[in-house]
């Protein structure tokens, strides 16, 4: 599904030049569930931002889906993003001033879905993440791993290839965190993708495989468990 090749990426400014990757080769099969740890500053969330198409890196290749996407234009980007990309961050970003239903309705208005088709889904997924009692809810009323459950639902409810998760126990307590992450464990053994950037070795140990992270460059790989 995913491969790099030298994948690299510099920060510049007028005084400073600095290399958040330095020449990063590896692959993530199909169903795969992957994590990515180092300490802060090492080129975590850069990575998982140029592998979520968020943004492009300096040199290197990228092949996604067996596209070559490192010099996409960011129309380019988006239309890959939305039709194949979930996204989970610590900070939940949900939109406070939309009810629970239309955050995680928001990726299928995107994809020009029809109301219907939109309502049966979200729906659905709701109904997956036990959150239906709190559909008319807006985010504000909920808890750190109610908004964490919402948050999850709307990266799947498009039915992405591949969750991308940024820390997505970083806010919540040992109890919340070990349910989000559960819920993401239940997500990849139905054939989706996962790769998650996290400090915590807990949460690490739900992987297949530990990526370690030092000063932009791969420094260990620790395959746990093989996809079946």
């Amino acid at each position: 599904m995913i491969r790099t090749s030298n994948l690299t990426k510099i920060f510049r400014t007028d005084e400073v030049e600095t290399t958040a990757l330095n020449k990063v080769t590896f692959e993530i099969k199909k169903g795969e569930f992957v994590a990515i740890m180092g300490p802060s500053g090492c080129g975590k969330s850069t990575l998982l931002n140029i592998l979520g198409l968020l943004d492009n890196p300096s040199d290197g290749e990228y092949f996604f889906l067996d596209n070559e996407v490192a010099r996409f234009s960011e129309r380019q980007r988006a239309r890959l993003r939305k039709e194949n990309i979930g996204f989970v961050f610590q900070n939940f970003n949900l939109i406070d001033e939309l009810t629970v239903f239309e955050n995680i309705e928001l990726p299928l208005i995107y994809l020009g879905m029809s109301s219907s088709a939109r309502r049966k889904r979200v729906e659905e997924v709701m109904e997956q993440m036990q959150i239906v009692h709190r559909k008319k809810h807006f985010p504000l009323q909920l808890s750190g791993g109610q908004q964490q459950r919402v948050a999850v639902a709307r990266a799947v409810v498009a039915e992405p290839r591949l969750i991308l998760a940024d820390e997505p126990t970083g806010n919540l307590d040992s109890s919340h965190g070990e349910e989000v992450m559960n819920l993401i464990e239940t997500l990849n053994q139905g054939g989706t993708t996962v790769i998650i950037v996290t400090h915590s070795q807990r949460d690490a140990e739900y992987a297949q495989r530990i990526v370690q992270l030092f000063d932009g460059q791969i420094i260990t790989e620790n395959i746990k468990k093989t996809v079946m």
